[in-house]
């Protein structure tokens, strides 16, 4: 078991980052969200989980525990395999995630690729007492938290830490639509909107 890597940020794409420990670079899956928290040539520290199959060792990376132990945790549920926990975890904040499972909100669930209505079902049936209540939006790191202010900087210092020019962070950032007045921006789901958008360029 690989606790944690804590080393610099080597370098960082879209779906991972490699970090430098002990003159050796580990490739560490991660959220765009956990993404948007890293620069090149900085150090890092991120909590992981190992994944062994016959073929491969993967390691996932994490803001904070809670992000490891809610990845761990969804893993338990039938069908859900560290891929498709990864891909909850970009879609909902742990405690998003809780709340959702502790509702039973199939809609919210539904939202992340992969899972369907049946799987959203399983997942609140066999999650539903492991989970537990919602700890506090981003209480403990401030992971998952809304920015009401700043997260076109946000974005624009993660796509630079992603490795895009500055132009063309300029542009991406440039093109996601302005947040009303009193309302929030999630800046992981910018993040990866912005992102889809230099794909398609």
């Amino acid at each position: 078991m690989i606790a944690y890597v804590s080393g610099r940020v080597a370098a960082v794409v879209p779906d991972g980052a490699v970090v430098e420990v002990g003159g050796v670079g580990l490739q560490v899956q991660c959220t765009p969200t956990t993404l948007s928290g890293l620069r090149v040539g900085q150090p890092t520290h991120l909590p992981t989980s190992l994944i062994v199959r016959e073929d491969s060792l993967t390691l996932y990376g994490f803001a904070d525990d809670d992000e490891r132990a809610v990845f761990e945790l969804l893993q338990t549920a039938s069908g859900v395999g560290p891929r498709v926990a990864q891909a909850m975890l970009a879609v909902h904040p742990p405690d998003e995630l809780r709340r959702a499972v502790a509702t039973e909100d199939l809609t919210a669930l539904m939202r992340v690729p992969g899972v369907g209505r049946k799987g959203a079902q399983r997942i609140v049936l066999e999650l539903k007492d492991k989970l537990g209540s919602p700890i506090g939006l981003g209480a403990a790191s401030g992971r998952g938290t809304r920015a009401p202010t700043g997260w076109r900087e946000q974005v624009h210092g993660a796509l630079l830490g992603l490795g895009y020019a500055g132009r063309e962070a300029d542009d991406a950032v440039a093109a996601l639509p302005d947040t009303p007045p009193g309302e929030t921006a999630e800046v992981g789901e910018l993040l990866r909107t912005a992102l889809r958008s230099l794909a398609r360029v």
